[in-house]
């Protein structure tokens, strides 16, 4: 099974459509046509089921489809990584970050090495710990930022890079909201109403913020992403639980944000492979993050 296939595969699964997959791909439909043909009589399973106007995948496809795409990111990556032994003022940098107002100092090693490497070319992941370590993992990313142990995820797996600074864990709440009048937010304060939250920090982080009292706590539902819990939460819906500075609480945004008492705080880590060998950016940019976390 060659790369160049896969590639002819996954253009068809995603435009829906061997005429317009065709010209994407720049040859002929009958050569793209037979391409898949082949590809479907290596495999022994039909892949796709052919309509008047597109092309379905099958359950078959749907798989290949994801792997496929794995495997053409990887070869790109591999493509790019050996060309860039060559450039020394560029190459691609790839990181999954979680959310943090930490970023913000990845960014700032980023911004400082373009100036010196023009031809950085940089790709950024956003998701929580299981989606970027999952990405790290399978050889899509140089590097991980995530908000958990990497010892106790990895045992081992992974060389880290502890960020200075915890994030400190509060409430949002619309700013009408009886709580934000309070300094500091209790179990007390939060028991029985509707609150939000990922669904791996209610599993982790806040059962080791309530203890025997978790079960005083009710999720209303769950979210990835900050700003969209903040959403339901302006639209009077619950109490959403996450870091301090993810979400905008101006003075123009109509909501607030109180920390949690007792505080809780939580580490951010980078992290890359144990073993595995960086790229010339890569390894530049590791280094820039390391001079700026000991000065």
């Amino acid at each position: 099974m060659e790369i160049r296939t896969l590639r002819y595969f996954a253009a068809v699964a995603h435009e829906g459509s061997m005429t317009r997959a065709a010209a994407q791909l720049h040859v002929s439909q009958p050569t793209l046509s037979k391409q898949v043909k082949s590809l479907e009589r290596e495999l022994g399973h039909k892949l796709f089921t052919r309509r008047s106007f597109h092309m379905e995948l099958t359950e078959e496809g749907r798989l290949l489809r994801e792997r496929a795409d794995d495997l053409i990111r990887l070869a790109d990556r591999i493509e790019s990584d050996f060309l860039a032994l060559a450039d020394v003022t560029g190459g691609d940098l790839r990181l999954g970050l979680a959310e943090s107002h930490q970023v913000g100092l990845l960014a700032r090693q980023i911004k400082r090495l373009k100036r010196s490497c023009p031809g950085l070319r940089y790709h950024i992941t956003s998701g929580d710990t299981e989606q970027v370590t999952e990405k790290l993992d399978r050889g899509l990313l140089d590097f991980a930022a995530i908000v958990e142990d990497p010892d106790e995820r990895g045992q081992g797996d992974y060389e880290v890079l502890p960020l200075p600074v915890a994030d400190t864990w509060g409430v949002v709440m619309r700013r009408d909201d009886a709580l934000a009048g309070i300094d500091a937010v209790t179990v007390d304060d939060l028991a029985g109403l509707p609150l939000f939250c990922s669904e791996q920090s209610w599993t982790r982080d806040i059962p080791a913020w309530a203890g025997e009292r978790m079960g005083e706590l009710r999720l209303e539902g769950t979210f990835r992403l900050p700003y969209n819990g903040s959403v339901f939460v302006r639209e009077g819906l619950g109490h959403l639980l996450t870091f301090d500075r993810l979400v905008d609480t101006s003075g123009t945004s109509g909501l607030a944000f109180r920390p949690l008492a007792p505080a809780l705080e939580s580490r951010m880590y980078l992290i890359w492979r144990r073993g595995r060998v960086l790229s010339p950016i890569a390894e530049r940019f590791l280094a820039r993050v390391r001079d700026s976390l000991s000065l």
